[in-house]
Protein backbone atom coordinates (compact mmCIF):
# COMPACT_ATOMS: atom_id res chain seq x y z
CA UNK A 1 0.00 0.00 0.00
CA UNK A 2 2.88 2.11 0.73
CA UNK A 3 4.51 1.42 -2.33
CA UNK A 4 1.32 2.27 -3.97
CA UNK A 5 0.91 6.03 -2.74
CA UNK A 6 4.50 6.68 -3.45
CA UNK A 7 3.75 5.56 -7.13
CA UNK A 8 0.84 7.72 -6.95
CA UNK A 9 3.11 10.77 -5.57
CA UNK A 10 5.55 10.33 -7.96
CA UNK A 11 2.88 10.28 -10.96
CA UNK A 12 0.55 13.09 -9.66
CA UNK A 13 4.18 15.40 -9.18
CA UNK A 14 5.19 14.32 -12.74
CA UNK A 15 2.25 15.38 -13.76
CA UNK A 16 2.05 18.90 -12.17
CA UNK A 17 5.67 19.91 -13.13
CA UNK A 18 5.63 21.62 -16.50
CA UNK A 19 7.86 20.28 -19.42
CA UNK A 20 10.63 22.33 -20.35
CA UNK A 21 9.25 24.54 -23.75
CA UNK A 22 10.12 22.69 -27.05
CA UNK A 23 12.64 25.41 -28.54
CA UNK A 24 12.01 26.92 -32.19
CA UNK A 25 15.41 26.60 -32.86
CA UNK A 26 17.12 23.10 -33.63
CA UNK A 27 20.59 21.62 -33.00
CA UNK A 28 21.49 22.42 -36.71
CA UNK A 29 20.69 25.73 -36.39
CA UNK A 30 22.02 26.59 -33.07
CA UNK A 31 25.10 25.38 -34.39
CA UNK A 32 25.15 27.38 -37.68
CA UNK A 33 24.87 30.86 -34.78
CA UNK A 34 27.69 29.63 -33.21
CA UNK A 35 29.51 29.34 -36.39
CA UNK A 36 28.80 32.74 -37.58
CA UNK A 37 30.26 34.22 -34.19
CA UNK A 38 33.38 32.02 -34.18
CA UNK A 39 34.30 32.74 -38.24
CA UNK A 40 33.64 36.91 -36.89
CA UNK A 41 36.26 36.11 -34.28
CA UNK A 42 38.85 34.29 -36.27
CA UNK A 43 38.33 35.32 -39.36
CA UNK A 44 37.01 39.14 -39.42
CA UNK A 45 39.04 40.44 -36.49
CA UNK A 46 35.91 41.23 -33.82
CA UNK A 47 37.36 40.87 -30.65
CA UNK A 48 34.33 39.72 -28.55
CA UNK A 49 31.12 39.06 -28.69
CA UNK A 50 27.68 37.95 -27.14
CA UNK A 51 24.50 36.75 -28.59
CA UNK A 52 21.09 35.91 -27.31
CA UNK A 53 18.14 34.98 -29.23
CA UNK A 54 14.78 35.15 -27.32
CA UNK A 55 10.98 35.20 -27.94
CA UNK A 56 8.79 36.51 -25.26
CA UNK A 57 8.66 33.72 -22.88
CA UNK A 58 12.37 31.90 -23.46
CA UNK A 59 15.74 32.34 -24.32
CA UNK A 60 16.07 30.30 -27.61
CA UNK A 61 19.84 30.54 -28.11
CA UNK A 62 23.10 32.01 -26.41
CA UNK A 63 26.42 32.04 -27.84
CA UNK A 64 30.01 33.58 -27.13
CA UNK A 65 33.18 33.95 -28.99
CA UNK A 66 36.45 35.89 -28.40
CA UNK A 67 37.62 37.86 -25.44
CA UNK A 68 36.51 40.23 -23.15
CA UNK A 69 39.92 41.45 -21.94
CA UNK A 70 42.63 43.98 -23.33
CA UNK A 71 45.32 41.15 -23.30
CA UNK A 72 43.09 38.62 -25.31
CA UNK A 73 43.58 36.36 -22.62
CA UNK A 74 39.85 35.78 -21.05
CA UNK A 75 37.21 34.27 -23.09
CA UNK A 76 34.31 35.77 -23.84
CA UNK A 77 31.43 35.08 -20.80
CA UNK A 78 27.92 35.09 -21.41
CA UNK A 79 26.92 37.11 -18.34
CA UNK A 80 29.75 39.62 -19.40
CA UNK A 81 28.89 43.56 -19.32
CA UNK A 82 29.01 46.12 -21.71
CA UNK A 83 28.70 49.82 -22.36
CA UNK A 84 25.12 49.48 -24.14
CA UNK A 85 25.40 53.80 -24.60
CA UNK A 86 22.29 54.69 -26.90
CA UNK A 87 20.56 51.71 -25.98
CA UNK A 88 19.67 53.15 -22.78
CA UNK A 89 17.04 55.61 -25.30
CA UNK A 90 14.66 52.70 -25.11
CA UNK A 91 14.94 52.58 -21.63
CA UNK A 92 14.72 56.35 -21.08
CA UNK A 93 11.69 56.50 -23.80
CA UNK A 94 9.74 53.72 -21.77
CA UNK A 95 10.20 55.78 -18.95
CA UNK A 96 8.51 58.78 -20.10
CA UNK A 97 5.81 56.38 -21.66
CA UNK A 98 5.22 54.93 -17.97
CA UNK A 99 4.93 58.74 -16.86
CA UNK A 100 2.97 59.55 -19.49
CA UNK A 101 0.16 56.64 -18.72
CA UNK A 102 -0.08 58.24 -15.18
CA UNK A 103 -0.92 61.21 -16.63
CA UNK A 104 1.87 62.89 -15.49
CA UNK A 105 2.58 64.11 -18.60
CA UNK A 106 2.07 64.63 -22.33
CA UNK A 107 3.88 63.64 -25.44
CA UNK A 108 2.70 67.15 -27.90
CA UNK A 109 3.34 69.30 -25.29
CA UNK A 110 6.72 71.88 -25.56
CA UNK A 111 9.55 70.00 -23.70
CA UNK A 112 10.27 73.61 -22.24
CA UNK A 113 6.85 73.43 -20.01
CA UNK A 114 8.91 70.51 -17.94
CA UNK A 115 12.65 72.02 -18.62
CA UNK A 116 12.66 75.97 -19.00
CA UNK A 117 15.68 76.40 -20.42
CA UNK A 118 14.67 74.31 -23.53
CA UNK A 119 13.36 77.32 -24.60
CA UNK A 120 16.05 79.01 -25.41
CA UNK A 121 17.26 76.70 -28.32
CA UNK A 122 17.38 78.41 -31.26
CA UNK A 123 18.38 76.73 -34.73
CA UNK A 124 21.38 77.18 -36.77
CA UNK A 125 21.65 78.97 -40.01
CA UNK A 126 25.33 79.56 -40.13
CA UNK A 127 29.09 79.88 -38.46
CA UNK A 128 31.67 82.44 -39.38
CA UNK A 129 34.89 80.50 -38.48
CA UNK A 130 36.66 83.83 -38.87
CA UNK A 131 35.08 85.62 -36.18
CA UNK A 132 33.94 82.89 -34.01
CA UNK A 133 30.40 83.11 -34.58
CA UNK A 134 27.42 81.08 -34.35
CA UNK A 135 24.48 82.36 -35.85
CA UNK A 136 21.39 81.30 -35.20
CA UNK A 137 17.35 82.20 -35.58
CA UNK A 138 13.90 81.82 -33.39
CA UNK A 139 12.71 77.75 -33.68
CA UNK A 140 9.46 77.37 -36.17
CA UNK A 141 7.45 75.70 -32.70
CA UNK A 142 8.55 74.52 -29.76
CA UNK A 143 10.46 71.15 -29.33
CA UNK A 144 7.94 68.75 -27.97
CA UNK A 145 8.63 65.58 -25.82
CA UNK A 146 7.77 63.45 -28.86
CA UNK A 147 9.89 65.19 -31.17
CA UNK A 148 12.85 64.32 -28.61
CA UNK A 149 11.40 60.89 -28.45
CA UNK A 150 11.56 59.93 -32.31
CA UNK A 151 14.44 62.56 -32.75
CA UNK A 152 12.75 65.19 -34.88
CA UNK A 153 13.65 67.69 -32.58
CA UNK A 154 16.49 69.06 -34.77
CA UNK A 155 19.08 68.23 -31.80
CA UNK A 156 22.06 67.27 -33.04
CA UNK A 157 25.36 64.96 -31.86
CA UNK A 158 28.97 66.38 -32.33
CA UNK A 159 30.16 62.84 -33.59
CA UNK A 160 27.97 62.87 -36.75
CA UNK A 161 27.13 65.88 -37.23
CA UNK A 162 29.95 68.54 -39.23
CA UNK A 163 28.26 71.42 -38.26
CA UNK A 164 28.39 71.04 -34.69
CA UNK A 165 31.70 69.50 -34.43
CA UNK A 166 32.60 73.00 -35.07
CA UNK A 167 30.61 74.79 -32.82
CA UNK A 168 32.87 72.73 -30.19
CA UNK A 169 35.79 73.88 -31.31
CA UNK A 170 34.31 77.21 -31.10
CA UNK A 171 32.74 77.33 -27.62
CA UNK A 172 33.47 76.27 -24.18
CA UNK A 173 29.48 75.55 -23.77
CA UNK A 174 28.17 72.14 -23.24
CA UNK A 175 26.79 70.02 -26.49
CA UNK A 176 22.95 70.19 -24.98
CA UNK A 177 23.33 74.14 -25.06
CA UNK A 178 24.25 73.99 -28.52
CA UNK A 179 21.60 74.68 -31.66
CA UNK A 180 19.58 72.61 -33.30
CA UNK A 181 20.21 71.75 -36.52
CA UNK A 182 16.52 72.60 -38.28
CA UNK A 183 13.17 73.22 -37.04
CA UNK A 184 11.16 70.76 -34.76
CA UNK A 185 9.05 68.32 -37.14
CA UNK A 186 11.24 69.07 -39.84
CA UNK A 187 13.07 65.89 -41.01
CA UNK A 188 14.95 63.20 -38.67
CA UNK A 189 18.29 63.94 -36.77
CA UNK A 190 20.16 61.84 -34.50
CA UNK A 191 20.66 63.38 -31.56
CA UNK A 192 20.88 63.55 -28.02
CA UNK A 193 17.32 64.64 -27.88
CA UNK A 194 17.41 61.69 -24.88
CA UNK A 195 19.15 63.52 -22.48
CA UNK A 196 16.63 66.06 -21.97
CA UNK A 197 14.19 63.02 -21.68
CA UNK A 198 16.11 61.67 -19.01
CA UNK A 199 15.84 65.30 -16.73
CA UNK A 200 12.02 65.36 -18.01
CA UNK A 201 12.19 61.91 -15.58
CA UNK A 202 13.68 63.38 -12.79
CA UNK A 203 11.64 66.67 -12.88
CA UNK A 204 7.90 64.93 -12.70
CA UNK A 205 8.95 61.40 -10.71
CA UNK A 206 10.86 63.83 -7.83
CA UNK A 207 13.57 61.05 -8.53
CA UNK A 208 17.07 60.27 -10.20
CA UNK A 209 16.90 58.73 -13.34
CA UNK A 210 18.76 55.98 -12.08
CA UNK A 211 16.49 55.19 -9.19
CA UNK A 212 13.58 55.93 -12.04
CA UNK A 213 14.69 53.12 -13.83
CA UNK A 214 15.39 50.51 -11.75
CA UNK A 215 12.12 50.95 -9.74
CA UNK A 216 10.00 50.89 -12.22
CA UNK A 217 11.52 49.02 -14.94
CA UNK A 218 14.98 46.63 -14.80
CA UNK A 219 14.21 46.18 -10.77
CA UNK A 220 10.75 44.87 -11.78
CA UNK A 221 12.31 42.84 -14.84
CA UNK A 222 14.57 41.61 -12.81
CA UNK A 223 17.52 42.93 -15.10
CA UNK A 224 20.07 42.62 -12.05
CA UNK A 225 23.31 43.74 -14.30
CA UNK A 226 21.24 47.02 -15.91
CA UNK A 227 22.63 49.98 -13.88
CA UNK A 228 24.10 53.42 -14.36
CA UNK A 229 26.89 51.93 -11.47
CA UNK A 230 28.94 48.78 -11.70
CA UNK A 231 29.78 47.75 -8.21
CA UNK A 232 33.30 46.57 -7.56
CA UNK A 233 32.07 42.90 -6.70
CA UNK A 234 31.00 42.74 -11.03
CA UNK A 235 34.00 45.02 -12.22
CA UNK A 236 36.07 41.81 -14.06
CA UNK A 237 32.77 40.94 -15.65
CA UNK A 238 33.15 44.29 -17.69
CA UNK A 239 34.19 44.17 -21.06
CA UNK A 240 37.03 45.78 -22.47
CA UNK A 241 36.61 48.56 -25.46
CA UNK A 242 38.70 47.53 -28.13
CA UNK A 243 39.11 50.44 -31.41
CA UNK A 244 40.01 49.70 -35.04
CA UNK A 245 42.36 51.78 -36.26
CA UNK A 246 44.86 51.70 -39.63
CA UNK A 247 47.07 49.18 -37.66
CA UNK A 248 44.53 46.99 -36.50
CA UNK A 249 42.77 46.49 -32.78
CA UNK A 250 44.12 48.74 -29.95
CA UNK A 251 42.46 46.94 -26.30
CA UNK A 252 42.48 49.53 -24.09
CA UNK A 253 42.39 47.96 -20.15
CA UNK A 254 39.32 48.47 -18.46
CA UNK A 255 40.41 51.65 -15.94
CA UNK A 256 40.97 49.86 -12.03
CA UNK A 257 37.72 51.62 -10.66
CA UNK A 258 34.61 52.56 -13.16
CA UNK A 259 33.34 56.22 -13.38
CA UNK A 260 29.71 56.04 -13.98
CA UNK A 261 27.85 58.28 -15.92
CA UNK A 262 24.12 59.18 -15.47
CA UNK A 263 22.54 60.34 -18.95
CA UNK A 264 19.13 59.38 -20.57
CA UNK A 265 20.84 58.98 -23.76
CA UNK A 266 23.59 56.99 -22.66
CA UNK A 267 25.26 55.44 -19.88
CA UNK A 268 23.49 52.26 -18.83
CA UNK A 269 25.64 48.95 -18.54
CA UNK A 270 23.85 45.51 -19.28
CA UNK A 271 23.95 42.29 -20.20
CA UNK A 272 22.89 39.70 -23.19
CA UNK A 273 20.41 38.10 -20.85
CA UNK A 274 19.21 41.63 -19.05
CA UNK A 275 18.79 43.27 -22.51
CA UNK A 276 17.20 39.99 -23.59
CA UNK A 277 14.47 40.31 -21.13
CA UNK A 278 13.61 43.76 -22.17
CA UNK A 279 12.97 43.00 -25.70
CA UNK A 280 10.75 39.99 -23.90
CA UNK A 281 8.48 42.64 -21.90
CA UNK A 282 8.42 44.67 -25.84
CA UNK A 283 7.24 41.16 -27.43
CA UNK A 284 4.62 40.54 -24.44
CA UNK A 285 2.96 43.88 -25.45
CA UNK A 286 4.51 45.72 -22.16
CA UNK A 287 4.25 42.56 -19.83
CA UNK A 288 6.90 39.89 -18.88
CA UNK A 289 5.82 36.67 -17.25
CA UNK A 290 3.32 38.37 -14.29
CA UNK A 291 5.16 41.97 -14.48
CA UNK A 292 3.15 44.39 -16.67
CA UNK A 293 5.21 47.90 -16.81
CA UNK A 294 2.88 49.62 -19.43
CA UNK A 295 -0.18 49.07 -21.01
CA UNK A 296 -0.06 47.30 -25.12
CA UNK A 297 -1.56 50.70 -25.96
CA UNK A 298 1.92 52.35 -24.89
CA UNK A 299 4.35 49.70 -27.03
CA UNK A 300 2.04 50.01 -30.16
CA UNK A 301 2.52 53.97 -29.75
CA UNK A 302 6.45 53.41 -29.77
CA UNK A 303 6.25 50.81 -32.38
CA UNK A 304 4.57 53.56 -34.40
CA UNK A 305 5.90 55.14 -37.17
CA UNK A 306 6.04 58.64 -36.18
CA UNK A 307 7.68 60.29 -39.07
CA UNK A 308 5.33 62.31 -41.81
CA UNK A 309 6.77 62.36 -44.86
CA UNK A 310 9.62 61.52 -44.95
CA UNK A 311 12.29 58.69 -43.03
CA UNK A 312 15.11 58.20 -41.19
CA UNK A 313 18.61 60.06 -42.66
CA UNK A 314 22.20 58.56 -42.89
CA UNK A 315 24.01 60.18 -40.43
CA UNK A 316 27.71 61.09 -41.61
CA UNK A 317 31.08 60.03 -39.58
CA UNK A 318 32.20 63.94 -38.37
CA UNK A 319 34.66 61.83 -36.14
CA UNK A 320 35.81 58.92 -38.25
CA UNK A 321 37.32 57.40 -34.94
CA UNK A 322 33.78 57.02 -33.31
CA UNK A 323 31.63 56.62 -36.04
CA UNK A 324 30.90 54.80 -39.98
CA UNK A 325 28.26 56.15 -41.71
CA UNK A 326 24.31 55.09 -40.09
CA UNK A 327 22.01 53.60 -39.78
CA UNK A 328 21.14 51.07 -42.17
CA UNK A 329 17.90 51.57 -43.15
CA UNK A 330 18.38 55.25 -44.15
CA UNK A 331 16.34 56.37 -46.90
CA UNK A 332 13.62 54.11 -46.03
CA UNK A 333 12.86 53.16 -42.31
CA UNK A 334 10.81 55.37 -40.08
CA UNK A 335 11.24 55.83 -36.54
CA UNK A 336 8.76 55.66 -33.34
CA UNK A 337 9.47 56.18 -29.99
CA UNK A 338 12.66 55.19 -28.82
CA UNK A 339 12.96 52.69 -31.91
CA UNK A 340 13.71 52.64 -35.30
CA UNK A 341 10.96 51.05 -37.32
CA UNK A 342 12.13 48.73 -40.12
CA UNK A 343 9.74 49.26 -43.32
CA UNK A 344 11.34 47.51 -45.87
CA UNK A 345 10.76 43.62 -46.95
CA UNK A 346 13.09 41.03 -46.73
CA UNK A 347 12.95 37.14 -47.98
CA UNK A 348 16.11 36.54 -45.37
CA UNK A 349 15.62 38.64 -42.65
CA UNK A 350 13.68 40.74 -39.92
CA UNK A 351 9.70 41.59 -41.12
CA UNK A 352 8.31 44.77 -41.83
CA UNK A 353 7.51 46.60 -38.22
CA UNK A 354 10.37 44.74 -36.72
CA UNK A 355 11.98 47.55 -34.00
CA UNK A 356 15.76 48.17 -33.74
CA UNK A 357 18.69 50.21 -32.25
CA UNK A 358 22.11 49.71 -30.98
CA UNK A 359 25.33 51.29 -28.84
CA UNK A 360 28.10 53.19 -30.50
CA UNK A 361 30.54 50.61 -29.40
CA UNK A 362 28.48 48.01 -31.17
CA UNK A 363 26.37 46.84 -29.21
CA UNK A 364 22.88 46.05 -31.32
CA UNK A 365 19.54 44.18 -30.73
CA UNK A 366 16.21 44.13 -33.27
CA UNK A 367 12.53 43.13 -31.88
CA UNK A 368 10.49 41.41 -34.21
CA UNK A 369 6.69 41.35 -33.66
CA UNK A 370 5.55 40.03 -36.39
CA UNK A 371 7.96 36.81 -35.73
CA UNK A 372 7.60 36.88 -31.69
CA UNK A 373 11.39 36.97 -32.28
CA UNK A 374 14.31 39.23 -30.52
CA UNK A 375 17.77 39.28 -31.00
CA UNK A 376 20.66 40.99 -28.65
CA UNK A 377 24.37 41.25 -30.17
CA UNK A 378 26.60 42.65 -28.10
CA UNK A 379 30.23 44.08 -28.66
CA UNK A 380 32.37 46.23 -27.21
CA UNK A 381 34.28 48.09 -30.04
CA UNK A 382 34.80 51.43 -31.90
CA UNK A 383 33.87 52.85 -34.89
CA UNK A 384 29.84 52.56 -34.29
CA UNK A 385 28.85 50.60 -37.17
CA UNK A 386 32.52 48.55 -37.47
CA UNK A 387 32.29 46.88 -41.37
CA UNK A 388 33.57 43.36 -39.68
CA UNK A 389 30.26 43.60 -37.18
CA UNK A 390 27.97 45.12 -39.48
CA UNK A 391 28.61 41.74 -41.86
CA UNK A 392 28.88 39.72 -38.25
CA UNK A 393 24.86 41.07 -37.98
CA UNK A 394 24.02 40.46 -41.04
CA UNK A 395 25.26 36.93 -41.37
CA UNK A 396 23.45 36.16 -37.90
CA UNK A 397 20.25 37.58 -39.11
CA UNK A 398 20.09 35.87 -42.21
CA UNK A 399 21.26 32.68 -40.61
CA UNK A 400 18.29 32.85 -38.24
CA UNK A 401 15.56 33.85 -40.53
CA UNK A 402 16.68 31.37 -43.20
CA UNK A 403 16.43 28.18 -40.77
CA UNK A 404 13.44 30.19 -38.62
CA UNK A 405 10.27 28.25 -38.40
CA UNK A 406 7.37 30.51 -39.78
Amino acid sequence: MQRLCFVLTIFLLAGCTEPPPPSRLDADTRAALDGVLQSAVKESGVPGVVAMVVDADHILYTGTAGVMDSRGSKKMQEDAIFRIFSMTKPLTSLGIMILAEEGRLSLDVPASDYLPEMAELEVLTGIDDKNKTIMTRPASRPITIRDLLCHTSGVGYVFCSPELLRISQLTSAPAHEYPTLHDPGARWTYGMGTIYLGWIIEKVSGQSLSTFIDTRITGPLDMKDTSFKLPSRKHDRLVATYQRTAEGLEGQARPKKYKPFMRGDSGLLSTARDYGRFIQMILGQGQLGNTRIVAPASVAEMSRNQLNGFTIEEQPAALAGMTRPFPTGAGQDGFGLGFQVNRGKSNDGRSPGSLSWSGIQNTHFWIDPSRQIGVVLLCQLLPHYDENVMALLTDFERVLYTTLPR
